[in-house]
């Protein structure tokens, strides 16, 4: 899914500019400068400059061992994936070379986790007790018109995960370090239904994770600030479909066209966009309107994301989406059926591990950096499991192509990808080992995500009195 970071220029005002509209600053104006005291209090930048600059010869070691990794092994898998694209849920070829390489790196793998054929949690068999370091990775590709592509380099994120996934558990073994290593394979990040890692994460997959890392794409090397919020807006999928009956088209008057109601509901919404505030956004396509011009369609299908800045709002958009169909069914003298099948809303955003991971990417090389924190969002798309488990994104330059682009996915065959790649895989095995083995960092990271939390919770709230319904009378 396409990371979108929007600049925020505001932010040196606190972190009240960290949300994305003036009505959400307002209404939880005072949430959010606990947020900022909190963290005033953690010194995210200060903790990130204590561990990056530190000498150790162990971290060093583990850098080391990734990067070996990556240069003599991954960087191939990486290409091979790239130059043979699988769209989600059905990436076996893809699975079965990173499952076969963790394999002959000691780890137990199992296959089909959550029901999903393509999904796999790995664990590192001479792991011991102590800190659970997880490793999230992707490899679905994109649906294009013209063929599948992994235009958002997908086909990357094994490899880099494997890479410092493997330099860590070895280090915890050769060390005696207490602690292990799990690597969690999520397939169709690109697709709903369903969320792959809200899935996942109901049933257990990603249980006993003290961490998780995850890296992606990017046009530039940069993190997001901390707080909450979503990299692509709060998301509602819901697929709208509308019956009619069958006739001649010479004598449409003996039917009921569904394709004529699917085209008046998306008149319908247009009509109602002036009504919705203008940060939301709400995208349609008709999937199904019939088999032929000659026979009225009884059957016809839309499909839309509809979303928001928050998830409290959203919840209005949404009710006037399906008020626009059931009209349109009603007018057309059809039937509707409203099918919502996935979601995605805001996470958790952790800056003592975004400042650690940016840190480490700027010490080893990364370039085309930005500066200033983008906006808030979990470290993974769906939000559901950044809520429960903190984590990270690795988000070193890997491409001057745009996201979802042919452009981007041959970028990943090139040194900027090469590169960019390389360096995400040395940050995160950096990041990993300093987790593993600095009590300190694991205390704040803790600290500032319980705390985050709770506050999430009480800005929900403080944004529920912000939206009124008007009153039509």
């Amino acid at each position: 899914m396409r990371v979108l970071f929007l600049p925020l220029l505001l932010l040196a005002f606190g972190s009240a500019a960290a949300q994305e509209t003036p009505t959400q600053r307002t209404a939880a104006a005072e949430v959010l400068a606990r947020l900022e005291a909190l963290q005033t209090r953690i010194d995210a930048a200060g903790l990130a400059r204590r561990l990056t600059t530190a000498r150790s010869a162990t971290r060093d070691a583990v850098v080391e061992r990734a990067r070996e990794l990556w240069v003599a092994e991954l960087q191939a898998m990486s290409d091979t994936i790239t130059r043979d694209p699988e769209i989600g849920f059905q990436e076996q070829r893809a699975v079965e070379r990173l499952v076969g390489w963790l394999r002959a790196h000691d780890f137990e793998v199992t296959v089909g986790v959550a029901g999903l054929p393509t999904a796999f949690r790995a664990t590192y068999r001479r792991g011991t007790p102590g800190p659970h370091l997880g490793v999230i990775v992707e490899y679905d590709a994109l649906r294009g018109t013209v063929r599948d592509y992994h235009g958002d380099q997908h086909s990357a994120q094994g490899p880099i995960g494997l890479a410092a996934a493997v330099a860590v558990a070895e280090f915890l073994t050769q060390t005696g370090t207490p602690g292990t290593v799990t690597v969690v394979g999520t397939p169709a990040e690109e697709m709903m239904p369903p969320p792959s890692k809200t899935l996942m994460h109901e049933r257990g997959v990603f249980a006993g994770l003290d961490i998780a890392v995850r890296s992606h794409s990017s046009t530039d090397t940069q993190r997001p600030a901390p707080g909450f919020g979503s990299c692509c807006l709060n998301i509602d999928g819901v697929k709208y479909v509308f019956s009619g009956a069958p006739a001649h088209q010479m004598m449409p008057w003996e039917g009921r066209d569904a394709l004529s109601a699917v085209v008046r509901f998306f008149t319908n919404v247009d009509g109602i966009r002036k009504n919705i505030r203008p940060e939301a956004r709400i995208q349609g396509i008709i999937t199904e309107g019939g088999k032929a011009p000659n026979v009225v369609p009884d059957r016809a299908v839309a499909d839309f994301y509809i979303r928001y800045p928050d998830e409290v709002y959203l919840a209005q958009v949404r009710q006037m989406v399906d008020d626009a169909a059931r009209a349109a069914a009603l007018a057309t003298g059809t039937q509707v059926r409203i099918e919502p099948y996935g979601s995605m809303r805001d996470g958790i955003s952790v800056g003592a591990l975004n400042e650690v991971a940016f840190a480490y990417l700027r010490r080893y090389g990364a370039t085309r950096v930005q500066t200033i924190p983008q906006k808030p969002q979990g470290w993974e798309e769906t939000g559901s499991v950044s809520r429960d488990l903190p984590g990270v994104g690795f988000s070193a330059y890997t491409s001057s192509g745009g996201f979802h682009t042919y452009e981007m996915e041959a970028d990943a065959l090139t040194e900027i990808g090469h590169t960019g790649f390389r360096l995400d895989a040395m940050a995160m095995a950096a990041l990993l080992h300093d987790f593993a083995t600095d009590a300190g960092f694991r205390a704040k990271v803790r600290e500032e995500f319980t705390t985050t939390r709770a506050l999430f919770s009480e800005y929900l709230t403080a944004l529920r009195s912000a939206y009124p319904v008007p009153v039509v009378r």
